[in-house]
């Protein structure tokens, strides 16, 4: 998509800039600040996490695909380096039904059979390729990007959110207790359970459940994937092992009727009619 179609998207789907001290998280107003987006991926999963570059990706030194084009991009700016690309910090990748609709199909697809969300009866958006960058890996700054995907819930009436959130690595041996752990507490009801797809399918039912220490493997997960299950947050049946970014993926599946009052309910006072 030309660069002034993709800034006409961002400024779509946007919303009063939210701060927290020399933070502010808005939506991606122009090419340039998708492309600040793109660089800050990259250096987080191929320089920093391990993830596998082909020639134009490594060229280039940007993290991008035909899906940032039919995205919104929320963005974490340091206003202590400025108002624009140049003060990047933090990014999360947003597309709704109708961006998926002009591809034919969400990211998540790739790994995922989606046939019971795409089947559910209201607003659905993907959440993909959240990053931020290592000095501000804060509660605080996680917390204002939640705060940003509540206003734009709010803004575009989403009533289901969700995407792959990464395990770090592919030892399933390693990662045995907190796939297991998911299985076990967290699966998503059967009309809204993706199921992953055949040929990438891998079982997270890998221990006992009365032989984990459960509290431990909540302890063990990202960050990410903790904030998602306080949010009410399910996953679907089996993880994908995704070697290009050296990570094992699950499907996290977010009601948000049922996401807590903390991070919601006091932006339907805030973020407007849609």
């Amino acid at each position: 998509m030309p660069g002034d179609l993709r800034q006409a998207a961002a400024l779509e789907g946007g919303f009063e800039e939210l701060r927290a001290g020399n933070l502010g998280l808005r939506v991606a107003e122009s090419a340039a600040e998708i492309d600040a987006a793109q660089a800050l991926r990259y250096r987080v999963f191929y320089e920093e996490m391990g993830a596998h570059a082909d020639a134009a990706t490594r060229d280039s030194g940007r993290d991008r695909d035909e899906y940032d084009a039919v995205a919104d991009h929320l963005l974490v700016l340091d206003h202590d380096l400025g108002n624009g690309p140049e003060a990047v910090v933090g990014t999360y990748r947003l597309i709704r039904r109708q961006g998926a609709d002009r591809l034919g199909r969400f990211y998540s697809a790739a790994e995922y059979d989606l046939t019971p969300l795409l089947a559910f009866d209201g607003e659905i958006m993907e959440l993909g390729r959240s990053c931020v960058a290592g000095a501000y890996r804060t509660r605080g700054t996680l917390q204002l990007l939640w705060r940003g995907i509540a206003a734009f819930v709010f803004r575009h009436r989403i009533d289901l959110m969700f995407g792959c959130a990464s395990l770090p690595g592919t030892d399933l041996e390693a990662l045995a207790p907190q796939l297991s752990y998911l299985h076990a507490n967290h699966l998503a009801p059967p009309a809204l359970r993706p199921r992953a797809v055949p040929a990438r399918y891998v079982p997270m039912d890998r221990l006992p459940a009365e032989s984990l220490n459960m509290r431990a493997a909540l302890n063990a997960l990202p960050p990410l994937v903790k904030g998602y299950l306080r949010l009410g947050g399910f996953v679907g049946d089996g993880a994908v092992i995704d070697q290009q970014f050296n990570t094992t993926d699950v499907c996290i599946v977010v009601k948000t009727d049922m996401v807590t009052d903390k991070y919601f309910r006091h932006y339907e006072r805030t973020a407007g009619p849609g």
